[in-house]
């Protein structure tokens, strides 16, 4: 498997040359995004008219149509124009197109405001950047510099104050203060990842995300290049960055992404290079994380794998990886309060290339966003067995790479 930033021509990384094999996508000219303006509230680009925000019953749970946003590449062929804009019947998980929202460059990640006024795209890109979009109208508010190239994962700090992006060709984090208003401000940490040395056949770090662990006291950002989970402080004064810990796979892992279990003990780590998936146990007063052994991504063999994302119930109980390439949900138990999960099977996603995966807010519905095919899939989830059941037939949505119901 090829690896390493620039995997095919174009100045494409390797996370998108591996999306779009198979494909037709190409490299195509799409300008840098924009340096925010002077006054945050600037004006929107063409912004299609907002959903209706849903009714509720006396249960506070939806009784009408909930937002579904889709990021996708803007800067290959067949690829989206912006933001993909549609809506989700929270009880049969049926999506309904709503069209899509320009002005953002390779929005491939997104995240909402704990508030959810605010949505927040990365620009991957060669300059990379982030957008912040004010939902109650869709304007956008502008876009700031990560500080370095092809940003791919982005995050909100639980106290609605931060901004965490991963940069995957610099091999990078930054953060940004996020003003009352949800515009971003200009960025206040930037550290790249110099040590260790880059694992096999990689030729630099590769940071793919950056979260913040459930008890709020550290961020964490998994290197698929070095083979490093690298745990920082976050100042939320300053917003700035002191590296406090480090944690390694096996040489060649290519660790993607890391889900903490609820209890705040334990967390899962996807490893895309090696095709495995690692239990890990967490300090939370000194942010250490302890990476276990590797364990079967479920994946049968037949087909070059790449494990993508992980997913944990709110109740604990049920694990989900999505596997690329194998086309695949595994579905795992979690058991001993966290420390063991065990392989119940797998399911075929509908879909080709399943990039991202999300609950919906109840987490009764399981999306998952698959590249290669352009649709997204829908699943209802059995809270008892964990199992699921696809919900009609996928959503078309031009190389969809990120679902995010809200």
């Amino acid at each position: 498997m090829s690896s390493g930033a620039d995997a095919a021509q174009g100045g494409w990384s390797r996370r998108r040359f591996l999306g779009a094999l198979g494909g037709t996508a190409a490299v195509v000219a799409v300008p840098a995004p924009a340096a925010a303006p002077a006054d945050p509230e600037s004006t929107p680009v063409a912004p299609p008219a907002p959903a209706p925000a849903p009714s509720t019953h006396r249960t506070g749970k939806a009784a009408g149509p909930r937002p579904l946003y889709v990021g996708t590449y803007t800067s290959v062929d067949d690829g989206g124009t912006g933001i993909g804009l549609a809506t989700y019947d929270p009880a049969t998980g049926k999506i309904t197109g709503a069209g899509t929202l320009t002005g953002v460059a390779d929005p491939s990640y997104l995240a909402a405001h704990p508030d959810g006024r605010t949505l927040y795209a990365v620009d991957e890109q060669t300059a990379g950047a982030v957008t912040a979009v004010r939902l109650a109208d869709r304007k956008v508010l502008g876009a700031r510099s990560t500080g370095g190239a092809g940003p791919c994962h982005l995050s909100v700090h639980p106290s609605g104050r931060w901004l965490l992006s991963a940069n995957y060709t610099s091999g990078s984090v930054a953060v940004h203060p996020i003003g009352t208003s949800g515009a971003l401000g200009e960025r206040t940490a930037l550290v790249k990842h110099s040590s260790p040395q880059p694992g096999p056949g990689q030729d630099g770090p590769h940071a793919h995300q950056f979260v913040t662990s459930p008890d709020g006291g550290h961020v964490l950002a998994v290197d698929l290049g070095t083979d490093t989970v690298y745990t920082y402080r976050l100042d939320t004064t300053k917003g700035t960055l002191t590296e406090v810990s480090q944690a390694h796979t096996r040489a060649g892992a290519g660790p993607r992404h890391l889900t903490f279990h609820p209890g705040g003990k334990y967390a899962y780590l996807a490893n895309e290079v090696d095709d495995t998936i690692a239990v890990c146990t967490y300090d939370a007063a000194t942010g250490a994380l302890s990476i276990g052994d590797p364990q079967s991504s479920g994946s049968t063999g037949s087909t070059t794998n790449y494990p993508a994302q992980i997913l944990v119930t709110s109740n604990g109980s049920y694990a989900y990886l999505a596997n690329r390439g194998d086309n695949t949900l595994a579905r795992y138990a979690v058991e001993a309060d966290g420390a063991r999960l065990r392989l119940l099977g797998t399911v075929p996603v509908s879909g080709d290339f399943p990039r991202q995966i999300a609950f919906s807010p109840d987490g009764r519905l399981l999306f998952t966003a698959n590249q290669r095919s352009s649709t997204v899939s829908v699943f209802l989830v059995d809270a008892a067995t964990g199992q699921l059941r696809l919900a009609g037939a996928p959503f078309a949505s031009p190389v969809a790479v990120c679902a995010l119901p809200l």
